[in-house]
């Protein structure tokens, strides 16, 4: 079979396999380029390729975690928050709330795998994500069963003790997705309280260069509720429009002014998804290049 289409067949999973070991598309587009260049000699030459799907992984894989060490020195300089690039699609006229695709990484899960060692989360993203068992893992990272399967147990333990897993109904998403919506724009503290978490943490990723909260997360209903409030009233967005989008699979808002991306909010429901827990904002025009208007 000819090399362009096997690598084009896997093209979308390699790209949502390396999106979620790095959350950056940039990156992830570079570590494809480097996928095919390791590819397309090889496979025109000698035997072929018993297993062209494992090939391709364990390249994109290993790329992945070797540029893991550039990402964290950009990291170390960065201002404020990191969030990761959202990957924005748009919500289909009529459609009634489709099954997430197993391998959507929520924002806020992407989130708690950036505190996990490169290992633990290629680990954990190849076998809780992809259904990879910990045999087929062991090749791809040239590691033993045995040690994948305690890095998948300690990758396990370390994400379920910060994010439990839970997926609100869709319904109930979109209603307190839009309850919120409708306070922040309407510039209503008392609505935006009743709609947040007692916990509720900000993060607001604008990387210097454009605004944000902070240089840290904000945590706790009242400095979350006026500090958002506060923002709108101060410094409101000329020509502000919202749409409903996808962000990483979920129902999520992408803010335009003047008819270019301003922020994309992502919400993280509570358990009983009834209230908002974390709200994810991104601004950092980087990140936001990649959006259609």
């Amino acid at each position: 079979m000819d090399a362009t289409k096997i690598f084009l067949d896997h093209r979308e999973l390699l790209f949502s396999l390396v999106y979620n070991l790095l959350g950056t598309v940039a990156d992830t587009e570079d570590v494809l380029q480097e996928t095919w260049l390791a590819w397309a000699p090889r496979s025109r030459q000698g035997e072929p390729i018993a297993n062209p799907r494992a090939y391709l992984v364990r390249v994109a894989v290993n790329a992945a975690l070797a540029r893991r060490v550039s990402i964290s020195r950009r990291k170390e300089d960065y201002v404020g928050p990191w969030l990761p690039e959202p990957l924005v699609s748009p919500v289909q006229a009529g459609e009634s709330d489709p099954a997430v695709r197993a391998e959507s990484v929520s924002m806020a899960l992407i989130v708690v795998l950036e505190t996990l060692t490169p290992l633990e989360r290629a680990v954990f993203v190849l076998h809780e994500v992809f259904g990879y068992a910990h045999t087929e893992i062991a090749p791809i990272l040239e590691r033993s069963p045995s040690a994948i399967r305690q890095l998948a147990h300690r990758a396990r333990e370390h994400v379920q003790a910060r994010r439990p897993r839970h997926r609100p109904d869709p319904a109930l998403r979109r209603q307190v997705t839009e309850r919120f919506l409708a306070a922040v724009t309407g510039g209503d503290l008392g609505a935006l309280m009743a709609v947040l978490a007692p916990e509720v943490t900000l993060w607001a990723d604008g990387g210097g260069k454009a605004r944000a909260a902070g240089a840290r997360p904000v945590h706790g209903r009242d400095r979350v509720a006026q500090l958002i409030i506060g923002d709108s009233r101060r410094r409101p967005v000329p020509d502000l429009g919202v749409r409903l989008v996808r962000v990483n699979g979920e129902l999520s808002a992408l803010l335009m002014s003047g008819g270019s991306p301003f922020a994309v909010i992502v919400l993280e429901l509570s358990a009983d998804g009834g209230q908002v827990c974390g709200v994810y904002a991104v601004t950092n025009p980087d990140k936001l290049a990649r959006i259609g208007g």
